[in-house]
């Protein structure tokens, strides 16, 4: 198999040891990806003016599929956050956070069915960022839901629920207050939903759907929300399986355009302390395999980490163990070997 050439970004504070450790782990699992190594940052403020250099998003833009650490933006940079820079201009539309029990991890729903999926638009909704002072003791931020976003989000969803053989889409949103924003997307949502008999489709306003996850998450499959939502309910979906330290995410857009990333941030604090879970960065990297056609190594690393978590003892501190980040990767390793 001719290697695939994927955007190499390694991000700053914790970002680079934590994807040493994961490139390590898609070595051995055999991934046959050639690695486009940029850089991208607040390290590199100095050295190139941005955070976030043209030739990054050109270098992405090529390949189609990046993989990358956290990154942390820098104070005054000009970027509300180098990653809505990313997403935006790059226009990945599309946040997926699957959110799965490994088993091993503590958590209070230990042994629960828990398997979800949430679907986020990236570009719309309060995080258009369109806000401004109306006066010195008045603030006003605009929520922006149009229907091309709608379609495309919800489509996306749809299309799936049914390549993934998943079977239930459920909309989240909060149409019975306000009825013109969330009212578009609800309707775009119903619309849609008829050229998709084959697929589940159901809707549950969002502060419903906040209590039925943390009730009754094994009933959940996949979710499409506005942006604001799906950043809150993403966030609460990793805390039923152990924290944002097991939770791998990916942002899409059109023609495999794809950025693969952990949902956490760069925690600088913890630079150079080998102590921070690899399981996000490792698991962000089986979503990209995935993507990129690479099932069977995708198996071996998701395998690898379910049997190192499964047995406890090789384990980073946020699930219950002692071990290094570099520790951790390296069972990892052994196990797939031994797979």
């Amino acid at each position: 198999m001719a290697k695939r050439k994927v955007t190499l970004i390694p991000g700053d504070g914790v970002g680079p040891s934590l994807v040493d450790a994961a490139l390590a782990v898609l070595d051995a699992a055999g991934a046959e990806v050639e690695w486009d190594r940029q850089e991208a940052g607040a390290d590199v403020m100095e050295k190139y003016g941005t955070p976030l250099p043209e030739a990054v998003l050109d270098n992405i833009r090529e390949n189609r599929v990046a993989y990358k650490g956290p990154i942390t933006t820098p104070v005054g940079s000009g970027f509300r956050s180098v990653n809505v820079a990313l997403r935006k201009e790059l226009d990945l539309y599309a946040c997926v956070r699957p959110a799965f029990l490994i088993d091993g991890v503590k958590t209070p729903y230990r042994g629960w069915d828990i398997d979800l999926v949430v679907v986020r638009e990236n570009m719309e909704d309060l995080y258009a960022g369109l806000e401004h002072m109306v006066t010195p003791d008045v603030a006003e931020s605009l929520k922006v839901i149009t229907r091309p976003g709608s379609e495309r989000i919800v489509r996306f969803a749809f299309e799936y629920v049914r390549s993934n053989k998943r079977k239930l889409l459920t909309v989240v949103h909060k149409a019975n207050i306000m009825k013109m924003t969330d009212g578009l997307f609800l309707d775009v949502a119903r619309e849609i939903s008829k050229e998709y008999p084959d697929v589940e489709f159901e809707e549950r306003i969002v502060d419903n759907m906040c209590m039925q996850l943390v009730q009754k998450p094994q009933l959940y499959d996949v979710l499409v929300m506005p942006n604001l939502y799906g950043d809150l309910l993403s966030d609460l979906a990793a805390g039923l399986i152990g924290g944002l330290g097991i939770a791998p995410s990916s942002n899409l857009g059109d023609g495999e355009l794809a950025v693969f990333e952990p949902a956490h941030g760069s925690a600088p604090k913890y630079t150079g302390l080998d102590k921070v879970d690899p399981t996000a960065q490792i698991l962000s990297g089986y979503l990209m395999l995935k993507h990129i056609g690479q099932e069977e190594a995708a198996g071996r690393v998701l395998a690898g980490v379910s049997r190192v978590i499964g047995e406890g003892r090789t384990v980073t501190y946020d699930i219950g163990g002692e071990a290094k980040t570099s520790e951790m990767a390296a069972a990892i390793v052994k196990a797939i070997e031994e797979l």
